[in-house]
């Protein structure tokens, strides 16, 4: 494996974060690159292709660069089309389907490693997000075929007999457009309700639509095992089976601990596992290893996004300005 030349500052991870660091740097003419696993802005990209997004589209600006959306609330295609813009724009440094397996913390300068070559740097960004490890629900036949922990469209769901798992937007959002297209569609929920961090426009309409009964939902339950035909579910009154031809698993998801771990950044002794890094730099417990936007939060994955995050950019910018000059 052939190393290439030693960069300034890598930034990885290449969603909206990313480029809103790139952006920055960029400006400061430091020699930089993006180093991105997937396609640019990649979460994104696996988002459900009709996802409309919390924020107005003002809030997911980066850079103060506009973002023009013909809805009050943009949606997954508009914002892949102004982030693609931004970066291309832009003529961003940008490395896609290359995967960081290791950062090494040496004397003076960093050592990444990826299954496609090796860098150095003097300084390195992670801001890879939380959307690519699923939460597991960790009962017998997760494994089939007919399971799975993302959700895209539709389509091949309609005529069958759907259990969607989960009361978070992306199975508040599967449920409601696969029972629109005509899937028979049965939700299990942990909690005792509908989650209240739902968007405000979709709430209401999810418990509509429970409680006359087009939409089944089994509260305070919880799947124990996947069959072929049919999925084990144990309710407050008694376990129950049920006929199923496809299991959407929208759990939540984790950032990449282990890469966090092996770099040598502290997480937090609780449950939460969030990070160690200075608020004010976003600088981590390894000098010269910073972190940006969700992946600050830990396992709080709803506390940290694109919108309260963008700051990340500028903060690790003027104290990297510091670091520099000097």
């Amino acid at each position: 494996m052939k190393e290439k030349a030693k960069k300034e500052v890598i930034i990885i991870g290449g969603g909206p974060i990313g480029i809103a660091c790139a952006l920055e740097y960029k400006k400061r003419n430091w020699d930089y690159l993006i180093i991105e696993k997937g396609a640019l802005t990649n979460s994104l990209f696996n988002y459900p292709k009709n996802m409309t997004f919390f924020s107005t589209s003002e809030k997911l600006e980066i850079d103060e660069i506009p973002f023009i959306s013909n809805n009050p609330k943009p949606n997954r295609d508009e914002a892949l089309e102004y982030y693609r813009r931004v970066t291309t724009s832009n003529q961003l440094n940008i490395n896609l389907y290359e995967t960081v397996v290791s950062i090494e913390k040496l004397a003076k300068h960093f050592k990444i490693s990826t299954n496609k070559s090796s860098y150095t740097s003097n300084y390195v960004i992670i801001c890879t997000g939380f959307y690519d490890i699923p939460k597991l629900l960790n009962v017998p036949g997760e494994s089939l075929p007919k399971v799975t922990h993302y959700y895209k469209e539709a389509h091949n769901y309609s005529m069958q007999d759907i259990v969607v798992v989960g009361a978070s937007n992306s199975a508040v959002d599967a449920a409601l457009e696969i029972w629109r297209k005509g899937g028979r569609v049965t939700m299990v929920v942990r909690g005792k309700t509908i989650g209240e961090r739902v968007k405000y426009w979709v709430r209401p309409d999810i418990i509509n639509r429970i409680e006359e009964g087009s939409i089944k939902a089994y509260y305070n339950s919880e799947i124990t095992e996947i069959k072929e035909e049919e999925v084990v579910i144990k309710t407050p009154n008694g376990t129950i089976n049920i006929p199923n031809d496809y299991v959407v698993a929208l759990t939540g998801y984790l950032p990449n601990f282990e890469l966090l771990i092996d770099s040598g950044i502290k997480l937090s002794d609780d449950e939460k596992h969030i990070p160690q890094y200075n608020k004010e730099t976003m600088e981590t417990n390894v000098e010269g290893l910073y972190l940006a936007g969700v992946i600050c939060g830990g396992k709080e994955t709803h506390k940290w996004f694109i919108e309260n995050s963008r700051i990340h950019a500028k903060l690790i910018a003027e104290n990297l300005e510091t670091k520099i000059k000097e």
